[in-house]
C-alpha cells in the first residue's frame, strides 16, 4: 500500500476560502525548500562538470543524491513531473541512470 500526501494541504477542500495564515506559511517554507534543494542541484552539477576524471566517482554520487532529494521535495510540493526540471538544470544522463529514471 503505498501512501500519497493530500493533494490540497488546506481544509478548505471545496477552494472557496483563501488559504489561512498556516496554509500561507506551509505553502511558503514548501517553496523555500525547493529552491534550497534546487540550488544543491546546481552546485553539485557544477562541481561534477569541473571535477577530473579521478574524483568523478564521487561527484557523481553526490550530484545523484542532491538531484535525488529535489526530485522528492518537487513530489511533495505537488510536481510529479520532472522532465522540465532534467531540461532546467541539464541533469546529465549519468546522474539519470545512477537514480535508475533512465
Amino acid at each position: 500500500m503505498s501512501v500519497r500526501p493530500p493533494r490540497n494541504i488546506s481544509s478548505n477542500s471545496a477552494g472557496t476560502n483563501p488559504p489561512n495564515a498556516l496554509d500561507m506559511e506551509i505553502m511558503a517554507e514548501m517553496a523555500a525548500a525547493l529552491g534550497r534543494a534546487g540550488e544543491k542541484v546546481e552546485q553539485t552539477l557544477e562541481k561534477l562538470s569541473a571535477a577530473p576524471e579521478a574524483e568523478r566517482t564521487a561527484h557523481l554520487k553526490a550530484a545523484a543524491r542532491a538531484v535525488h532529494a529535489y526530485f522528492i521535495q518537487r513530489e511533495l510540493c505537488g510536481l510529479r513531473n520532472h522532465d522540465d526540471a532534467v531540461r532546467h538544470y541539464g541533469i546529465p544522463r549519468s546522474v539519470l541512470v545512477r537514480l535508475g529514471a533512465v
